[in-house]
């Protein structure tokens, strides 16, 4: 049995979890997790060099690069083939006081549905549908519910 993964520590849950291509057939979903997000969040959005970025994730910055390379490929697959891309799931928490750990269902890493293995949508997710390709980066969280404190 693999070693449980270690929660990787993110700013806050997304406001929108789906990004959904207009114009054209959707040919498929494809699954971000919120610390996937984060990784490219903090790299590609807010600029930071990997090593600080993996420092505020509380990881390795071998970890970090993995997470932001697997993030960078399902966000190409989604833009290059037309899927929708899905922003749920993850083994997270939240940083600064007070925050509690959010998990995917069966106390592992929920991915969504068709990820294997079972592990559904999660829990307290919504419905998953929202937003399109043309949004910008910058509406991804919610000022309000951001945790200062970098």
């Amino acid at each position: 049995m693999p070693r449980p993964k270690k929660p990787r520590f993110v700013s806050g849950y997304p406001t929108l979890t789906a990004f959904i291509p207009e114009g054209v057939p959707i040919t498929g979903e494809v699954y971000l997790s919120v610390e996937e997000l984060e990784a490219v969040r903090l790299s590609d959005f807010e600029g930071l060099d990997q090593e600080s970025a993996a420092n505020l994730m509380e990881v390795s910055r071998q970890t970090y690069g993995r997470i932001l390379a697997h993030a960078r490929s399902i966000i190409s697959e989604a833009l290059v083939t037309g899927k929708a891309l899905k922003i749920e799931g993850g083994d997270y928490e939240f940083r600064g006081r007070g925050m509690h750990r959010r998990r995917g269902p069966g106390g592992g890493q929920g991915r969504g549905p068709g990820r294997g293995g079972g592990r559904g949508q999660g829990i307290g997710r919504g419905s998953g549908r929202g937003g399109n390709l043309s949004m910008s980066t910058n509406q991804l969280f919610n000022p309000s519910t951001a945790i200062e404190g970098r």
